[in-house]
């Protein structure tokens, strides 16, 4: 690829004469991929490059390479004196089909994207992509994407080792690697001390977290100790969870400790035996149910989310029924649906596969399925006294993630005790009783303590 010559964006060009333009960043896929723009941005404005227009893409499905391409055409129509630079997965697997696009000025892989020399390069290779297999050191860097003043989020973990026939996620992100458990903590203690009262920890298989550290320590063992050394911290939240890899110490912390929120997002996938092995799950519908009645029983209130494909290669209508009956079996509330989508180069997309029409339909009815279930918790929410933490002014969320609307505006990061007056199908509506941390406070340590 050569480089595209530019014309240089004139101080103004974006926001009017008396302004200076500032860095754009389109951002696809997954909530990683919203954490590592925040980090580009941060990177991209201290080196002081407001011409860029960054694309961070996603390859998860056909339909989101459709959707990249078409921004990055968009983006140069909008932006004709700026240049674009493409990054993410898509940018990852297939580097050479975006750096042909005439649009595009620069492609750079998942690894280069989170380091700054890669932005204060005066004179950067038009294509800066590095094999990502052989990226093997821990996740040095930490991602801090921050949602309002409220929830941070830190990546400890980066990279799958697992091998499912649908997914190109480890060709983009390459081997799991994970963050010292003390750098996490310092992480956390750095969020909590600038005022955010809850700590999302994230990657891409967080589950498969410490098996590359020394010691192989487990998400569980992560965890708990993370809480020892920030007692102060008041909400903990997880994303995404491999059913098979839920170790003894996140058991116990589920059972045991109230700052871990009453919340699991679990990577399904399917209900149906045959189909899991086909995509070569390590799970079995069995393992999903008894999974969330431990859980359950455990922890009586905590709520389930799950990701669910639908018509996945050789699915009948009967194993497709299976799926849906897993909303129910599992008590599932939160349902994220993706119809299947061939991607080139996966064991999957050599399968016979489902018309689009079928797949279309089948992820239509799991979606009224999770419609449904998540009426059914709303309105059994009514009623109820609980705290939610305000996202911004009377918006926030409970510690169950539902969606809340408050009677009054608090700052973001309070945590407040609400009573549950009603919902309109999407999100609580509720009136405040007491306002229980402000994100200027330092909350009692012991207060955040519970036994099962």
């Amino acid at each position: 690829m050569t480089a595209k010559p530019r014309p240089a964006a004139s101080p103004g060009s974006e926001n009017g004469a008396d302004s200076l333009p500032t860095p754009e960043i389109v951002t696809f896929g997954c909530r990683l991929n919203t954490h590592e723009s925040a980090v580009m941005r941060a990177q991209i404005e201290a080196a002081g490059r407001p011409d860029l227009v960054v694309i961070n893409s996603c390859a998860v499905t056909t339909e989101a390479e459709r959707q990249v391409r078409r921004a990055i055409r968009r983006a140069r129509r909008e932006h004709p004196d700026r240049h674009i630079v493409v990054t993410g997965c898509a940018a990852q697997i297939d580097p050479a089909a975006y750096a042909a696009m005439p649009e595009v000025d620069r492609v750079v892989g998942n690894h280069e994207k989170l380091l700054a020399d890669t932005w204060s390069d005066t004179a950067p290779p038009p294509v800066h992509v590095t094999d990502i297999q052989t990226v093997g050191e821990t996740a040095s860097h930490l991602v801090a994407g921050f949602e309002g003043r409220a929830r941070a989020f830190l990546q400890v973990q980066n990279g799958c080792d697992h091998r499912c026939t649908f997914c190109v996620i480890p060709h983009g992100r390459g081997a799991s690697r994970s963050v010292p458990v003390g750098a996490v903590a310092e992480q956390v203690r750095h969020a909590v001390t600038h005022g955010f009262t809850e700590v999302v920890l994230t990657g891409v298989d967080i589950t498969s977290y410490g098996g590359d550290l020394p010691g192989r320590p487990t998400l569980g063992q992560m965890i708990r100790r993370v809480l020892a050394l920030v007692p102060e911290l008041p909400r903990l939240r997880l994303s995404s969870l491999d059913p098979v890899e839920i170790d003894a110490d996140l058991w116990r912390l589920i059972a045991e400790e109230a700052r871990l929120m009453p919340h699991l997002h679990l990577s399904l996938q399917a209900g149906s035996d045959l189909i899991l092995k086909r995509m070569k799950r390590r799970h079995l519908r069995a393992d999903a149910i008894a999974l969330c009645r431990r859980a359950r029983a455990l922890r009586p209130d905590i709520v389930f989310g799950a990701d669910l494909i639908a018509g996945f290669p050789t699915e009948t209508e009967a194993q497709f029924a299976d799926t849906l009956a897993l909303v129910e079996e599992c008590g599932l509330t939160y349902l994220h649906v993706f119809p299947y989508s061939e991607r080139p180069e996966t064991p999957a997309a050599r399968m016979p596969f489902q018309p689009h029409p079928v797949r279309k339909e089948r992820a239509a009815r799991l979606r009224a399925a999770g419609q449904r279930a998540l009426a059914r918790f709303l309105d059994a929410e009514t009623g109820a006294t609980r705290q939610v933490l305000v996202e911004r002014g009377r918006e926030g969320h409970t510690e169950h993630f539902a969606p809340a609307s408050i009677d009054r505006a608090l700052a973001p990061g309070s945590i407040a005790e609400i009573a549950v007056e009603g919902h309109d199908g999407h999100r609580l509506r509720a009136r405040v009783r007491r306002v229980l941390v402000s994100p200027a406070q330092v909350p009692d340590k012991t207060s955040n303590r519970r036994h099962a």
